[in-house]
């Protein structure tokens, strides 16, 4: 092959990687909304119960998980301490995936999925919010959740902190894989945060 061909051959190869990636979402993985908080990672199982643990989740807390991908955190309330929840995701697969999941767990009449943006959810009737967000995500949300929640409610946050709100609780532990893990608790008073 010429190397005038070859040179030809690279420049189309190029210009097809470019094509692609600029086709990509804004957030930058494939399928990802680019108005998404993070892209979704499911929270292992007992990291789950650990966060509900430490909310001290009881059969009288509504649970709101912001960006609830699976819907495990407000299953795992419902089923396992009798709470009522709401998971918020923007992808719809999510939320189908989700009332799938709390069918199958016979939780349906307890928890409720919402496909919307979490920055635009009402957390007024809150009295626990989860989160596996990114920090800066977190930080975008944390005047929303200080300015609906009453005081009085927790908000537990996995692996990410928000900014230089301070949590009451850091509880850092090895999950049954073997990896650290870090949780936030933040017991809200009233006042908010910008």
């Amino acid at each position: 092959m010429s190397s005038r061909r070859l040179g030809a051959s690279a420049c189309a190869v190029a210009a097809l990687v470019l094509a692609g990636a600029l086709a990509m979402p804004a957030a930058g993985h494939a399928g990802q909304d680019s108005r998404s908080l993070a892209p979704f990672v499911p929270t292992p199982n007992d990291v789950v119960d650990r966060m509900l643990r430490l909310a001290g989740v009881t059969a009288d807390d509504v649970v709101y998980d912001l960006g609830c991908g699976d819907g495990r955190i407000v299953i795992a309330a419902a089923r396992d301490y009798g709470a009522r929840g709401v998971g918020v995701d923007i992808d719809p697969q999510r939320i189908a995936e989700a009332n799938a999941n709390a069918e199958q767990a016979g939780v349906q009449h307890l928890v409720e999925f919402i496909e919307q943006d979490a920055m635009t959810v009402d957390v007024s009737d809150a009295s626990v919010v989860t989160l596996y967000l990114l920090s800066s995500s977190n930080a975008r949300l944390r005047p929303i959740l200080t300015r609906q929640l009453p005081p009085g409610a927790r908000i537990v946050s996995h692996a990410f902190s928000m900014g230089d709100w301070n949590p009451d609780v850091v509880d850092r532990f090895e999950d049954a894989r073997g990896s650290t893990r870090t949780l936030y608790l933040w017991r809200h008073d009233g006042t908010v945060r910008p």
